[in-house]
């Protein structure tokens, strides 16, 4: 790092960045690296930032010097001079925690310095730079909202929120606290702060303490004539209270003498390195800060290295639009000759079900591509109705029958992008388009766990090369338009493109399967399963509208009621919808005890705090946690799945994807269907209005256990595989293990506890994580823990070697082959690495259970032709598979699928347990279930 000296024209910005980290978390959206679901949003937001000061602070603003201070821990020498010094506040969120050092890691590779100091806060540090560079004639800008630093304000000494873009000087200050920032020490002693548990005056709030130091001028003086003041409660307080207020003012005070190890002419700013730099942000997976970092360091002639491997250019003015018969035969003889082309479809809609074709773009190699327009109108036409004549189109009904035959063609291999939207939109032309490969799950198979798997994410990771966006040809907002008005030659550059990317990548990701054994997996579990996922989602099921209509009318009622309810338990009419007006109920008009507050000064009204409060009986907390749970059912399902009813159909089709979770399963979105809860009434009965056409019953076969089913089987635990052969409860033998109870007339809590340790234990359950689970003591929770391992030793054992061989290889893989990559499994950092460890301990037994599935589902269709079965198989909801049969095949469709799912693991697999399949038909999804 240089060096520079201090003087008047220096400019010295230090970052609060542990207080940002804080604030970025909880008023960011969430946000999770795409490649293994790593927490990274504070992360994001920290980048942003410096970033966008080192990068928009010119001229006169431009700093001299810079550094990210941090807190060391959550102890300070203040914890000493009062022990219960910031003792109420909680740790911190399970999400937050692996971010701690990505941010220090940040502020590095930006090439700032992370300064922490043991047994002193970040303030204190703040506090010591601002005061030595002041001393030298610099000027100070804190980055930081915090009002603790507001004390440090000068002429020379500033405050920038950047989430506000708003300064802070003196004026700010005085506004705030009613005194200038030479008193702020004065305000808080007396004021206190819940959030750091600083005592101060009970009923002397901001406003109060202002006037009390406007007429006393400080502390000192106002204790010592305390006898003065007229108000007699006041008065008393002051008095009684007045140790207490010497211990804050103590506590508030900044230090301004630590020892610093890094001195400030050590902070001049330096340049980061581009390497360094982009390094990180690739392996955060930060696409659009990499993507203007790299840019602003070419504009700056920095020979920027790509870490993406070599490709030819992209030369767009190479892409043909294809607009006569001729030139069409032409491209499908030239793929007949190859055969392998590139296709990518052009719609109206991203679902697939509702979609009109609108192009095909078709490649064969690189810069070798073309764009079929089918459905264009004039650009300049106000509607379809009012444009002029539409530009020159191959016609559409010859151009599909031309291409049904090459897309129908066995001998001519396919290519896509998330192919299975163009199998859907394709087959409602009638063109049933295989065999097809997809460069989406070749990356997936090959990459999971490294990086995401969209176009334009490997575009730019494997040829440094960015694609053009759908904004950039359609718009956005009200001036968007549809790409079926898109000019022709826009729409070529565009539609073509993506062809060509695709097939770049299957030319890079086809021949590496074998190399890196993942060969089995792709052509065996992911690419079978594309047009049994079409089909359903194709098939889609159907709801009652009236059903939902009766269903969403309750739920408001049951909301109003719990509106009153609350109403009358806080004494007035609030906004149930607002944190802040329920955070002024709970802890300021109530007084409530155990209150939190954020960085910005607002209570905290989650779903914790309330969960919290309700179990300690405040019955308005139990009543918003129930209003909270009826509004989110119905705004997200009684009232969105009418929405979602396609009216040609009359069904809902629910988008299922293939690279959703890390680990295989399968997600689904629009509408998100595995999300319904199953354990609530309320749940219960949004899966009643999913009904059977007349004549017909749904089936719904779920697999028992399944993930308990395979970690017996991993593990190699005799106990378990022997319980799970004898057909037992297992959670009932776990518990009667564990805690030495009979089977016989066992205490269902028991019960449940035993239940929440088997399953948390295939996820990584901390003792922290179960003590909240189970509203029980921290220490408990690890005994729990503690006392199933010794009853389970071949678990500790099978989680152990999994870690070391993660540790070793940087990967783990299911009894099926598939493969997650862990980027952070050797961590120097804890608390990013043990969420790698959860990960590898986790992936194997998940992934087995989500290929087990698809296997059955690869399996499904053809196992009910031969059974001479009309069944369809509609939905895939984690180990439940939802079919549609009539009436008549009910029985035979049910003891069909058993087999078929049951069976799913051989010949590939021999499990030591058996695999239980609970199947059941009805009328109704929630009665099948």
């Amino acid at each position: 790092m240089p060096s520079a000296p201090i003087t008047e024209d220096s400019h010295l910005y230090l970052i609060d960045a542990s207080a940002y980290i804080f604030r970025a978390f909880h008023a960011l959206p969430p946000l999770s690296r795409s490649s293994d679901g790593l927490p990274v949003g504070a992360v994001s937001g920290f980048c942003n930032m410096l970033w966008k000061l080192l990068e928009d602070l010119r001229g006169d603003e431009r700093p001299t010097h810079f550094a990210c201070i941090f807190d060391h821990s959550s102890y300070s020498f203040r914890n000493d001079m009062y022990p219960d010094y910031k003792a109420n506040r909680d740790e911190p969120p399970e999400d937050l925690r692996p971010q701690f050092p990505l941010v220090r890691e940040a502020a590095k590779a930006f090439a700032t310095h992370a300064i922490e100091m043991e047994g002193y806060e970040a303030d204190d540090l703040i506090a010591t730079y601002a005061r030595q560079c002041g001393e030298k004639g610099a000027r100070v800008t804190i980055v930081s909202s915090d009002k603790d630093l507001m004390q440090l304000v000068t002429d020379r000494v500033i405050m920038l929120d950047t989430m506000k873009n708003k300064s802070i000087g003196i004026e700010e200050v005085i506004e705030k606290f009613g005194v200038p920032p030479e008193k702020v020490i004065d305000i808080q002693s007396l004021a206190g702060d819940s959030v750091d548990n600083v005592p101060g005056a009970p009923g002397i709030g901001v406003k109060t303490a202002a006037q009390l130091i406007t007429d006393f001028g400080d502390v000192d003086t106002l204790l010592a004539r305390a006898e003065e003041i007229k108000q007699p409660k006041r008065r008393q307080t002051l008095i009684d209270h007045a140790d207490n207020i010497r211990i804050s003012r103590d506590l508030v005070t900044l230090k301004t003498d630590v020892p610093l190890d890094v001195s400030c002419e050590e902070l001049a700013v330096a340049d980061p390195d581009p390497a360094t730099l982009l390094e990180f942000l690739e392996k955060m997976e930060f696409r659009t800060i990499t993507r203007r970092v790299r840019e602003h360091f070419e504009m700056e002639g920095v020979d920027v290295e790509a870490v993406q491997e070599d490709a030819p250019g992209f030369d767009r003015a190479a892409y043909e639009t294809v607009t006569d018969m001729a030139r069409l035969e032409d491209w499908i003889a030239r793929a007949y000759t190859q055969g392998h082309v590139a296709i990518d479809t052009e719609t109206t809609s991203l679902d697939a079900v509702a979609a009109d074709l609108v192009g095909v773009s078709l490649a064969l190699a690189p810069n070798e591509a073309c764009y079929i327009p089918l459905a264009h109108i004039d650009p300049e036409g106000d509607s379809d109705l009012l444009g002029g004549a539409p530009p020159k189109q191959v016609p559409f009904e010859a151009a599909l029958a031309a291409l049904k035959q090459l897309l129908e063609d066995p001998a001519v291999l396919k290519i896509g992008q998330n192919i299975k939207y163009d199998v859907a939109v394709l087959g409602r032309q009638g063109i049933e388009m295989h065999p097809v490969e997809d460069t989406m799950l070749l990356s997936f198979a090959l990459h999971a766990g490294m990086h995401g798997h969209g176009m334009d994410e490997l575009s730019e990771r494997y040829f440094s090369h960015t694609p053009i966006t759908f904004k950039e040809v359609c718009g956005t907002g009200k001036k968007q338009i549809g790409f079926h008005q898109v000019a022709l030659d826009k729409a070529t550059e565009y539609a073509a493109e993506d062809a060509d990317i695709t097939l770049r990548l299957w030319q890079g990701f086809k021949p590496r399967l074998a190399r890196e054994k993942v060969t089995r997996v792709y052509e065996t579990l992911d690419r079978p399963l594309i047009p049994v996922i079409a089909g359903m989602e194709r098939a889609g099921i159907r709801v009652d509208r009236d059903e939902l209509s009766r269903l969403s009318s309750d739920f408001a009622q049951s909301m109003a009621r719990s509106e009153a309810e609350a109403f009358e338990q806080a004494g007035r009419e609030f906004n149930m919808g607002s944190p802040k007006q329920l955070g002024e109920i709970l802890f300021d008009e109530m007084g409530l005890e155990g209150g939190k507050k954020t960085k910005t000064g607002a209570w905290q009204t989650g779903a914790e705090v309330l969960e919290t409060l309700a179990a300690e009986g405040v019955g308005i907390a139990r009543t918003i946690l129930d209003w909270r749970t009826v509004s989110k059912l119905r705004s997200t399902y009684t009232e969105a799945l009418q929405e979602a009813i396609n009216p040609e159909t009359g069904r809902v089709h629910t988008s299922f994807s293939m690279v959703g979770a890390q680990t295989g399963r399968l997600s689904s979105s629009d509408p998100n269907l595995q999300n319904i809860p199953i354990r609530t009434d309320e749940g219960r009965k949004i899966r009643e209005a999913f009904i059977a056409e007349p004549g017909h019953v749904l089936i719904s076969a779920d697999y028992s256990q399944v993930e308990l089913r395979i970690l017996a089987h991993l593990a190699g635990i005799e106990a378990l595989q022997k319980a799970f052969h004898d057909g037992l409860d297992i959670h009932a033998m776990t518990a009667s293990e564990m805690f030495d109870t009979p089977i016989e007339g066992m205490d269902p809590m028991i019960r449940r506890r035993a239940k929440a340790i088997n399953f948390g234990i295939i996820y990584g359950i901390s003792a922290f994580g179960l003590a909240r689970q189970l509203s029980i003591p921290r220490d408990e929770a690890s005994n729990y823990i503690k006392s199933y391992f010794a009853k389970f030793p071949g678990i500790r054992a099978y989680m152990d070697e999994t870690k070391a061989k993660a540790k070793e290889t940087g990967h783990v893989e299911t009894v099926f082959g598939r493969r997650l990559h862990l980027k952070d499994i050797n961590s120097k950092n804890q608390a990013v690495r043990g969420f790698a460890e959860r990960q590898a301990i986790n992936a194997p037994i998940q992934g087995a259970a989500a290929d087990i599935i698809k296997r059955a589902m690869i399996a499904m269709p053809s196992a009910l032709e031969q059974a001479g079965l009309s069944a369809r198989m509609l939905l895939q909801v984690h180990d439940e598979l939802v079919f549609e049969a009539p009436e008549a095949e009910a029985d035979v469709v049910i003891e069909t699928v058993r087999k078929v799912m049951q069976g799913a693991p051989q010949p590939a697999l021999e499990l030591s347990v058996p695999l239980v399949v609970e199947a059941q038909a009805a009328a109704t999804w929630g009665q099948a279930h």
